[in-house]
């Protein structure tokens, strides 16, 4: 299957569905459609620990592959405080509470207009 094969959202559920699985913390999907041409859907989602988070991450994948789809990156796997896995339509973000709480990326991707 190409990766325009399985749609944004069929996607994202898929994301949604390893992040359940894997117990993640607080896992969050945000719509970056129409502010971004990078992706459709970034999630966010915690780690318990590094081990948590690798786990997480490798879930997603796996995930993806299972559907026919290839990663187009995977970063931070090594350190695993926070992992980023870009499928194209979604990016996923998994991170270490602590990490997740410092940079608090969800809130960049949730500004109200009106604030802008």
């Amino acid at each position: 299957m190409s990766e325009s094969a399985l749609r944004p959202q069929a996607l994202r559920d898929c994301v949604v569905t390893a992040l359940d699985d894997l117990k993640a913390v607080d896992p969050r999907i945000i719509d970056v459609r129409g502010r971004t041409p990078i992706t459709d859907f970034m999630t966010f989602a915690t780690g318990n620990s590094r081990r948590h988070v690798r786990s997480i991450a490798e879930a997603v994948v796996d995930a993806a592959r299972e559907q026919g789809l290839r990663p187009t990156g995977i970063e931070g796997l090594d350190d695993s405080e926070w992992v980023l896995v870009d499928l194209g339509d979604v990016v996923a973000h998994v991170m270490l509470e602590d990490v997740r709480d410092f940079y608090r990326l969800e809130r960049i991707w949730t500004v109200d207009e009106s604030e802008a």
